[in-house]
């Protein structure tokens, strides 16, 4: 199973709008510094009112510009509607698909649910619109394999506000789907129905392998250059998928294995109870034995400890725990996405963080801006999972991607109709052509 990388784009991980501004903000910041990059040094050129500062992170340099997720209706109708600017007479060419697509793809899993909206651009994708809200689906799944009335209900609550912002952004293409908690519930379908009727929105139950490859077609673009192998792994609420990766020329990877372990986050605290509670160091440590048991099997498919110690592997995660343990990594008053994203964070340190906030209290975790109420009761299980995976390999560092499943949906689609919009350019440009030869003909 190949990847392809053409496309690029933000991830997860705040409340709400919240999501849409850290996503526009980031975005932003990135364009600034291409711009600054592309113009030369400071002393080469003259000295510009709000100029963007020099240097910079160049780890992104095709992420698109952002559009305002508030502008004006008629400010984004008379942006579809204006004629290209001409250069040198011929007009600009556009991006595939045409400016009019607009693009949504939710992700709802055991824990959160999360939308995405974006148009298409040359270089990958520019996000409009973003929702994130921790609805916790899978709340007591684990102990009689139903979706609960509640956790029915404020997931229903969630997609309407999704369902609401599709419509409004006027969205043509839409893929969404649902992950473990739906895969294991005997009531999905019943769930699946009233989603229907309730808000109109389509969801699909995908499978552990079509879960894997999504992940990795969001956040490839992090596979730094020189690897010969990366292990992508998302920490879920239900489950956690590894995900073997062979890098190919040209930034091409390709799936060479995938596992799903059958615990993530809100599963695993119900299974040691540590919902609301403080942890003991007896209970976390049985904790990382138990995900640890799961991970040998890994091993002995892909022999992974042997490519490791070759030193051309990288470890690449993707989930809320991850992304927790960065911020707190560095030091932020709240989560800012840009810094987050892509960032690297030492072993070691990650071992050190983890096992500090498994001995917090609950009421310490929750005061942390960065792990807050709604996260500090299934965060402890996170830190477990994830010191099982970084003792089972003894990797050296991580790689943070704050993206996943959403990215890679919104990437599958744009491929698919990219083709197909720049024959559409291509017809468009031919017959203008005819045109102009035949009036010269005249």
């Amino acid at each position: 199973m190949s990847v392809d990388p053409r496309a690029e784009g933000p991830g997860q991980a705040v409340e709400g709008d919240e999501e849409s501004r850290q996503h526009q903000k980031s975005d932003a910041a990135k364009r600034n510094r291409r711009r600054s990059r592309r113009r030369g040094p400071k002393k080469n050129r003259p000295q510009q009112a709000g100029s963007a500062p020099e240097g910079g992170d160049a780890k992104r340099p095709n992420e698109p510009a952002p559009v305002d997720a508030k502008a004006p209706a008629a400010d984004m109708a008379a942006s579809q509607t204006s004629k290209p600017k001409q250069l040198n007479g011929n007009p600009r060419r556009q991006p595939y698909p045409p400016v009019r697509s607009v693009y949504s793809a939710i992700d709802l899993g055991t824990n959160n649910c999360r939308l995405l909206i974006a148009r298409p651009t040359r270089g990958g994708f520019r996000v409009i619109d973003a929702f994130s809200r921790i609805v916790r689906l899978g709340e007591g799944v684990s102990n009689g394999n139903r979706l609960s009335d509640a956790a029915m209900d404020r997931t229903v609550e969630a997609l309407k506000v999704c369902a609401e912002k599709i419509n409004r952004r006027g969205v043509t293409c839409m893929r969404h789907v649902a992950t473990e908690a739906c895969r294991v519930a005997d009531n999905a379908d019943e769930f699946i129905a009233r989603v229907k009727r309730e808000t109109g929105l389509n969801l699909d139950i995908i499978s552990a392998k079509e879960e894997a490859r999504l992940a990795v077609m969001g956040c490839q673009s992090l596979i730094a250059p020189g690897n010969r192998h990366a292990l992508v792994f998302d920490i879920g609420g239900g489950s956690t998928e590894l995900i073997w990766v062979r890098v190919l020329p040209g930034n091409r990877s390709e799936i060479s294995g995938w596992m799903s372990i059958p615990w993530g986050v809100v599963n695993l605290s119900e299974s040691y109870g540590t919902i609301g509670q403080t942890v003991s160091a007896d209970s976390y440590a049985q904790m990382v034995s138990l995900v640890e048991e799961h991970l040998k099997a890994f091993e002995q498919a892909h022999r992974v400890a042997d490519v490791v110690k070759r030193r051309q592997t990288q470890f690449l995660g993707t989930s809320g725990t991850v992304t927790t343990l960065a911020s707190l990594h560095l030091n932020l008053p709240r989560y800012v996405r840009e810094k987050v994203d892509g960032a690297w964070m030492k072993s070691r340190d990650i071992h050190a963080l983890s096992r500090q906030v498994a001995e917090m209290s609950h009421l310490e975790r929750a005061a942390q801006p960065c792990i807050g109420p709604e996260r500090a009761d299934l965060v402890v299980a996170g830190c477990a999972i994830l010191e099982a995976i970084l003792g089972m390999w003894n990797v050296p560092s991580l790689r943070v991607a704050d993206r996943g499943i959403r990215e890679g949906i919104l990437r599958g689609m744009m491929q698919v109709d990219e083709p197909i919009a720049r024959n559409r350019h291509r017809s468009r440009a031919q017959g203008s052509n005819r045109d102009n030869r035949a009036k010269s003909n005249g």
